[in-house]
């Protein structure tokens, strides 16, 4: 830190120590302690660890199986995505339509990251509700297909979120160019509108692609033995071997294509510029399609994919007061009874433990977004990078990191609700920090710099003219940490413990259990908490006074 800069303000000094050893504590210290468990032994430097995991011709065969699963779901969701933010941004379309298919696609990414994963169990597995109908005696839906199927449904919503925005910001007047050109609108959608989305599309790719990667819940249910990928060899190489070397040594093979996944996401993107959006307008005309044939194969494959999410929920609920699916279909209450008698603590300690992790990691974002955009010391890029890190880093990789780190001394936390929360706040605080970063960056530091002219200190400053300002996309932030907290398992399926128990937890062993009724009972209380949280939070914006769009509760 400069020393002018800690004379000008001496409240940065204990700022930025407490940042740092957070930061060293929950992300350096977990991440050390991963590459060392997989490459020393006895002290030593080794590549035992790693050469026995590549000679298993099974995790071989997992590690295959992860790179072409997440290419197959990378390019299935995003070109979904693609078509369903065609369809809201460039469609004409009344806006109770598109505020519906709005509605039904971020719908998965509320949910617990295996609802779809139950429900196909639900409809083409053993008694099956499709195969019975259908009178298809033989069907497989375990294995790559199904596990392919699941996580496309499930993570196609981020990439209609990353296109979404970008499509909406494109200017019709440069189609109104390519159009009096005598291009036809197909041709001006293939040689301007898409072109000018290909960062979206690139963001979108990748995200997915690292998205599947780590998915650890839908193929631990869907993919069985004959598909077996990185994430779930992992879990079971530590839970069923009590292997922790060979498990750190699993997840640091997933860890490198994810790595590469980021640092390619960033060198794609950030030598390709386009500007949409200037300082230069003029008349703005109505929104360009890709012609009616082009629109009526896009509303086409939006309405059956709706359709197809909506028959998958209604399939859970319809799951949740069935007696015995394809056994005894008798309507029954009996799965919440279930629910609301032995589930009563995994709904209350995942209240308590997202409700705590929620504001410390506003806090969090606010400091740390502070700090890095608004104050010169020394490593200040390198605090925003760390502070990121576990969000690049796949779940799976950082619940191993944890066990590892506090699983023995000088710390020990496993079993206790601080490693759940620190878990969490650590690793989804990134979207808090990354929204709050953005609102610092729209707002003009003169206003900061006449509080301070007028006498007022850096924190009264920042009290008083700096967090009202941000404090909607802090808000935003924090939707996006709780609803994380309530629906992730990847990270945290290995932190749980006979005290603390979660929601997201208890619905995978109801799914391993073959107990599919408490499964989707667990699972809709789950959806109506995060719900009703939402809900609360937008009234709460509203109510005071602020006119914000969210981020649709994206994951």
């Amino acid at each position: 830190m400069s020393s002018s800069s800690m004379k000008k303000d001496p409240a940065l000094i204990p700022v930025i120590t407490a940042l740092w050893l957070a930061l060293g504590l929950f992300v350096i210290y977990p991440f050390i302690k991963l590459l060392l468990t997989t490459f020393t032994v006895d002290g030593r430097f080794t590549m035992a660890n790693m050469t026995l995991v590549f000679q298993n011709s099974y995790d071989r065969l997992a590690f295959v199986n992860s790179i072409w699963l997440a290419i197959a779901v990378a390019a299935m969701g995003t070109f979904l995505g693609f078509v369903f933010a065609f369809a809201v941004t460039r469609i004409k379309l009344p806006a109770p339509v598109r505020w519906f298919i709005a509605a039904v696609t971020v719908l998965p990414l509320i949910s617990p990251p295996f609802t779809s994963s139950i429900a196909l169990t639900l409809s083409l597995g053993p008694n099956g509700i499709i195969l019975k109908f259908l009178g298809i005696p033989d069907f497989n839906i375990y294995g790559f297909w199904g596990t392919w199927i699941s996580e496309s449904l499930t993570y196609f919503p981020v990439a209609f979120l990353t296109i979404t925005s970008v499509l909406a910001c494109i200017d019709p007047n440069l189609e109104d160019a390519g159009l009096s050109l005598g291009g036809s609108p197909f041709k001006v959608f293939r040689t301007v509108t898409l072109p000018l989305t290909m960062p979206a599309i690139a963001n979108a790719v990748l995200l997915l692609f690292a998205c599947s990667l780590a998915d650890f819940a839908t193929p631990l249910v869907l993919a069985g033995h004959q598909f077996p990928v990185l994430p779930t060899q992992a879990y079971l190489q530590i839970t069923g071997l009590y292997d922790l070397k060979g498990g750190a040594a699993l997840s640091f093979a997933l860890l490198v294509p994810a790595l590469v996944v980021f640092f390619l996401q960033r060198f794609w993107v950030g030598r390709k510029n386009y500007v949409t959006v200037s300082g230069k307008s003029g008349a703005q005309t109505s929104i360009k399609g890709m012609g009616r044939a082009g629109e009526t194969v896009v509303l086409a494959i939006c309405a059956a994919v709706i359709s197809f999410i909506l028959f998958l929920y209604a399939l859970i609920l319809a799951g949740a007061v069935t007696k015995t699916w394809g056994l005894d279909n008798s309507l029954t209450l009996d799965s919440f009874t279930y629910v609301f008698t032995h589930g009563r603590k995994a709904m209350i300690d995942t209240l308590i433990i997202a409700c705590v992790a929620t504001p410390i990691g506003g806090f969090l974002a606010v400091c740390i977004a502070y700090v890095t955009q608004r104050k010169n010391f020394a490593g200040r890029a390198l605090m925003e990078v760390v502070s990121l890190l576990n969000f690049a880093l796949p779940g799976t990789v950082v619940g191993i990191a944890y066990i590892i780190a506090f699983n023995s001394g000088p710390i020990v936390l496993t079993g206790t609700m601080s490693i759940l929360v620190a878990a969490y706040v650590f690793r989804y605080d990134s979207a808090g920090i990354r929204s709050v970063i953005a609102s610092l960056q729209q707002i003009d530091p003169s206003l900061e710099e006449a509080s301070l002219s007028l006498g007022a200190t850096s924190v009264g400053t920042f009290r008083n003219v700096t967090l009202p300002l941000v404090i909607p996309a802090l808000i935003a932030g924090m939707k996006y940490l709780f609803i994380h907290s309530m629906t992730a398992i990847s990270a945290t399926i290995f932190l749980v413990s006979v005290s603390w128990s979660l929601l997201t937890a208890r619905i995978l062993e109801c799914m391993t259990e073959l107990q599919f009724g408490n499964a989707c009972a667990f699972s809709v209380v789950l959806i109506l908490l995060v719900f009703g949280f939402n809900g609360m939070m937008t009234l709460a914006i509203r109510a005071a006074g602020f006119n914000y769009r969210g981020q649709g509760g994206n994951k």
